[in-house]
Order: C-alpha cells, then sequence, then structure tokens
C-alpha cells in the first residue's frame, strides 16, 4: 500500500512532496523518492528507509523546480533499497507506482529481447518501459500511456512524468485508490484526499480503470474506455481528511472498495513477489509443528476456519479453531509441540487474549494475526503476523477479514513448502496466484449494481440462509454475520452438507437462500443443494463464477457471476459479493452501517 503525490503547481515542489509523503507514511514504508522536471529534463532524488533520509538527500542535491511526482514504497518487487526505490526511469518516462503488475515477467521478457535494458528488480519499471517504447514508436504521451495501461494485468496506481511534457501529469488507477485535487494555477494527484490535504480541499475521486492527464489549469479524465468523462468535485473539510470516507457515504463501503489495495499489502508481507516464494516473517520452524490450535471471536474465527481448510489440504498439518470465549472453560487437552494462534484485529479482544494465555501457561508456542502491532497480543506472543490493512473504522469487519484470510493462504503455502508436501514449482505456481487476488477482488466489487438489486428483495426478508461447501461453508458463516450485523435480518450460514439435516425446513417462498458455489470439487454437490431449495420453493441467490454459472440448474432468481480464480484465493474473490450484499441491505433498511446497535469495534471485556 505505497503512498502517491504528484503535482502541477506554481511553487518551488520539492519541499511539498516531502510534505505530502509524511502525510502518507501511515501507509507503511521502506523508501521514498521525488522527481522533478529542471530545466526540462527530470531529476530524481531517492533513499533508503525514512522520509528524513530523503530529506538529507535533498538538502545535498536540492531539486529546483514547480511540477514533481513523490512516493514513499512498501516493497513487493525487489529489495528495498535505492535502486529499487521509487520514481522509476527509461527514457523519457518517470513514474511512481502503487499495486502489483502480474503480467511483468513476460512484458520484461519481451522488452529484453527487443533491445531494453532495466535497472532495477521491480515490476514498476517494466511500465516505464513500455510507456518510453510507445513513445519511440512516435505515439504522444497520452496515447502511450493508454496503450501501456492495456496490456497491464494487475493493479496499479500511477503518477507518470514525461520529458518534453513538461507541464504535463498522467495518472491512472485500477484496483488501487487515486485522487485528482483542484487548485489555483495548479493541480494534484494523489493516493487520498491527505496527500493532497496540505494544498486543497476540492478533490476528485477517480472512478474504476479511470486515467486522467493533468495540467495547471484541468483535469481530462477518461475511462477505461478511453472516453472522456466528468467525475463530481468534492470539497474535504480539513476535520475530516484523517478520517474522510472518499467518494462513500459510510466508512464500511470504503473498505469494502480498499480491500484490492490492502490485500495487495498483506500479501507483500509475506510473499517474494520477484522470486514468487513465500517468506513467512518470525523465526518458527513450521517443519516441527504437530498441531495448530486457533482461537478467535466473531469474523475472526471465520478467518480461522478458511484456514484450517487450507492449511490441512495444503500442508497436512492438523489444525483446531475454537470460538475463545469458550475455549479455556472446556479445558482442553493441550501438547508443548503445538502452535497456538491468536486472531484479532485489534490484538485487545479480551475473551481471545485470555485463551491465548491458556495456552501459553502450557508451554505452547504463540503467534498472533493482527492489526495492531502495538496491542498487548502483539506484545506477549512469540511471532506477530501483522495484517497489514491499515485501520478500519466499521464495525462489521471487511477488509481486515480478507486481510486476515490472506495471512493464513500464505501460512498455508509456507508451510506446505517447509513441510515437504509441495516442491518449489509448485510453491511458485500458488505464490503467482496469490498476486492475482487484488485484482480479482476489484473485479468482484465490480459486481456492485448487480448486488444493489438483489439487495431490494433481500431487505424484505425475515430469514435469509447462506450455504456453501468446504471453505465456502465458512464463507456462508461470514455471509450470515455481517447480514445480521448491520441489517439485523435474522440469518444463519450452513455446510450445504448439513442442509437435509435440519435447515430445509425453514425454507419456503419467502426465504432467501445465499449459495456460494465456484466451479471446484464441491460444485456437484452444491449444485444438488440448490435443486433441493428449489424443489421447495426457496428463493435462490447462487453466486458463482463463470464456469457455474454454465453448469447451474434452471430456476434460480439471480446468478451472480464472480470472476473465476483458483481454488486458493476463492474465499477472498467471494467475499466482496456478500460483503456489499450486507451492506446494500442495511441502507436500504436505514440502520446505522457503521456503527450497528449493540456492537463495539473492539470487545474488551468477556
Amino acid at each position: 500500500m505505497c503512498g502517491i503525490i504528484g503535482i502541477v503547481g506554481t511553487r518551488p515542489v520539492a519541499d511539498r512532496l516531502v510534505e505530502s509523503l509524511k502525510r502518507l507514511e501511515y501507509r507503511g514504508y521502506d523508501s521514498a523518492g521525488v522527481a522533478a522536471v529542471v530545466d526540462g529534463k527530470v531529476e530524481r532524488r531517492r533513499a533508503q528507509g525514512k522520509i528524513r533520509n530523503l530529506e538529507a538527500v535533498l538538502a545535498e542535491q536540492p531539486l529546483v523546480a514547480q511540477n514533481g511526482i513523490g512516493h514513499v514504497r512498501w516493497a513487493t518487487h525487489g529489495a528495498p533499497n535505492v535502486r529499487n526505490a521509487h520514481p522509476q526511469t527509461a527514457g523519457r518516462v518517470t513514474l511512481v507506482h502503487n499495486g502489483i503488475i502480474e503480467n511483468f515477467a513476460e512484458l520484461k521478457a519481451e522488452l529484453i529481447a527487443a533491445g531494453r535494458t532495466f535497472e532495477s528488480d521491480t515490476d514498476t519499471e517494466v511500465i516505464a518501459q513500455l510507456i518510453d517504447a510507445e513513445l519511440a514508436s512516435g505515439l504522444a504521451p497520452l496515447d502511450a500511456f493508454k496503450t501501456t495501461l492495456d496490456r497491464l494485468t494487475g493493479a496499479y496506481a500511477l503518477a507518470v512524468l514525461v520529458e518534453g511534457a513538461e507541464n504535463l501529469i498522467l495518472g491512472a488507477r485500477r484496483g488501487s485508490p487515486l485522487v485528482v485535487g483542484e487548485g489555483q494555477g495548479e493541480m494534484f494527484l494523489g493516493s487520498d484526499a491527505l496527500a493532497v490535504g496540505p494544498f486543497t480541499n476540492r478533490v476528485i475521486y477517480l472512478d474504476e480503470g479511470d486515467y486522467v492527464a493533468l495540467d495547471h489549469s484541468s483535469a481530462r479524465i477518461f475511462d477505461a474506455a478511453g472516453n472522456p468523462v466528468t467525475r463530481p468535485v468534492k470539497v474535504v473539510s480539513p476535520s475530516a481528511v484523517m478520517m474522510e470516507k472518499g467518494n462513500y457515504r459510510h466508512f464500511m463501503e470504503k473498505e469494502i472498495h480498499d480491500q484490492p489495495d490492502g490485500c495487495q499489502r498483506t500479501l507483500s508481507a509475506y510473499v517474494d513477489a520477484l522470486t514468487a516464494r513465500t517468506a513467512i516473517p518470525g523465526d518458527l520452524d513450521l517443519a516441527a509443528l504437530e498441531r495448530i490450535q486457533i482461537v478467535a471471536c466473531g469474523t475472526s474465527y471465520i478467518a480461522g476456519v478458511i484456514g484450517k481448510y487450507l492449511i490441512e489440504q495444503l500442508a497436512d498439518l492438523p489444525v483446531d479453531v475454537e470460538i475463545a470465549s469458550e475455549f479455556r472453560y472446556r479445558q482442553p487437552a493441550l501438547r508443548p509441540g503445538s502452535l497456538v494462534i491468536a486472531m484479532s484485529q485489534s490484538g485487545e479482544t479480551a475473551d481471545t487474549l485470555a485463551a491465548l494465555r491458556y495456552c501459553k501457561a502450557r508451554g505452547m508456542k504463540s503467534a498472533v494475526v493482527v492489526n495492531a502491532v502495538e496491542s498487548t497480543m502483539a506484545r506477549e506472543v512469540d511471532v506477530v503476523w501483522p495484517i497489514h490493512c491499515g485501520v478500519e473504522i466499521g464495525v462489521a469487519s471487511t477488509k481486515a477479514f480478507t486481510a486476515q484470510v490472506s495471512v493464513m493462504i500464505a501460512l498455508a503455502v509456507g508451510a506446505a513448502k517447509a513441510r515437504g508436501r509441495i516442491d518449489a514449482a509448485e510453491e511458485q505456481r500458488l505464490v503467482r496466484v496469490m498476486l492475482e487476488a487484488p485484482r480479482l477482488i476489484a473485479e468482484a466489487i465490480g459486481l456492485e449494481d448487480a448486488i444493489k438489486e438483489i439487495a431490494v428483495e433481500i431487505a424484505k426478508a425475515r430469514d435469509v440462509l447462506y450455504l456453501g461447501r468446504g471453505p465456502m461453508s465458512a464463507l456462508a458463516l461470514e455471509g450470515a454475520l455481517k447480514l445480521k450485523e448491520i441489517s439485523y435480518i435474522h440469518a444463519e450460514g450452513y455446510a450445504a452438507g448439513e442442509l437435509k439435516h435440519g435447515p430445509i425446513a425453514l425454507v419456503d417462498d419467502q426465504t432467501p437462500i445465499i449459495i456460494l458455489a465456484p466451479y471446484d470439487s464441491w460444485f456437484e454437490k452444491s449444485a444438488s443443494n440448490m435443486s433441493e431449495v428449489m424443489a421447495r420453493g426457496g428463493q435462490v441467490v447462487f453466486i458463482t463464477d463463470p464456469e457455474g454459472a454454465k453448469h447451474a440448474p434452471a430456476g434460480a432468481k439471480v446468478v451472480v457471476t464472480a470472476p473465476a480464480c483458483d481454488p486458493l484465493v476463492s474465499t477472498l474473490v467471494m467475499s466482496a459479493p456478500i460483503q456489499l450484499l450486507a451492506y446494500h441491505v442495511a441502507v436500504l433498511k436505514g440502520a446505522d452501517v457503521d456503527q450497528p446497535r449493540n456492537l463495539a469495534k473492539s470487545v474488551t471485556v468477556e
């Protein structure tokens, strides 16, 4: 989750870029850099580590200019050093990038074969090289930019300088946020309103797939198809900037849309994208473990259940998952050769903390999957596995959930490799699958208009059933929990195979049934359950993927087609539709989405 700033200005730019980068420190970073147009040429200043190191470089080598771009980098491809720090340059093109380019390897090979030389290990340099190659072929900067965007697979936010076009900054977003700021004779580009906050309170939120050309007085915005579009200007108050909702009505809505960016940041901390290897933090011998015990509450518990499916399937390592509030009271049988993993967004959940301490007192090694790295749990465990998703304001967890699941996926693959259950080639394949997840989540969020239509009918219901098999049975629990939490509609999630053992008695023509069924090894069973429900008048919403949509039994009230993906990341991709469904039902019912009744963000009492 890198941070971006761009300024087409009328005043000296270097100090202003640094001021904005300091506002973006909250995103986490390991290097920083700026670039500016000096006498018609683009010059860079970069430093590893803190922004003060960049300031020291600028003190020794000032940039005297009015137009420039800046970046704080969270390393994904390539080590966190000056060579790989942004901005990255190729020929006439200098740019900064937040995201992951999934097809960078084949693009890089193509460019090398064409005689181009690379200076860094980053995926970002591929973008600069592509744009420069298109410029060399005779295209104008904006056309070269669009042609390059059409070749990129993955998630990105970009800010680009081109030598020879001194008063121009190009920007684009897909899966990662980007905003335009309007000033007096100046224009700005940033990762969020906080980035442009020192300079203007007039902000334009770019839509998914938009790209933009900024000069001193205007922002020409185009949609993904290349059509000129107009996006509304929002006035952001200074007091709201630190916790601003952007172009969204609620924090929960914003946090759902934040997930491609958050997932990318989480995964980049657990895999080496350059080598396609897992890189699980902490000094823990995964091969020596006899068992894993996961303790958690609420949504974190469900993330743990998904982790159990994946770790046992891939690594052949037994995993128990238990609701923390029940765990220690039943006096479970524990062994010192096991690892306890506490899962908590806040790191302060009282029941989870008590369960963690219970396990530690019995000689177990301990780890925590947590968002707050200074929390009590993080201070008390042997290994901390941060989820790196940033502050989550909405009480009903969304981006923290998918970040927790992302950690579980990486842990499953890492443990499988450490225990000899997969070879290096399979590890690389699975890591590449993980790196596709941010883009796929963004595509799933693109189903929002279809989800809104479904929400109109669901909002009328008194009871809703969610069904799934395998990891989707856990996601069914999460879908039901989200709907209960924020819309106050009674909902239950079940393993679909349990349908005929009781829940089918609830099915009638007034009960919506949400079935989660990607086209995987469980699909035929899920389709059979769907037929059983429809035979009893159940109103089925079938959430699947393109292949599943082809094979779905006739009669579903609605079929929602999510992007096709590998089963490893299907729970991440399918999370977006169920989160959006709960959100839009709650909005239709007039509920307090961000602060639902009787609930708190962090439960610090038993």
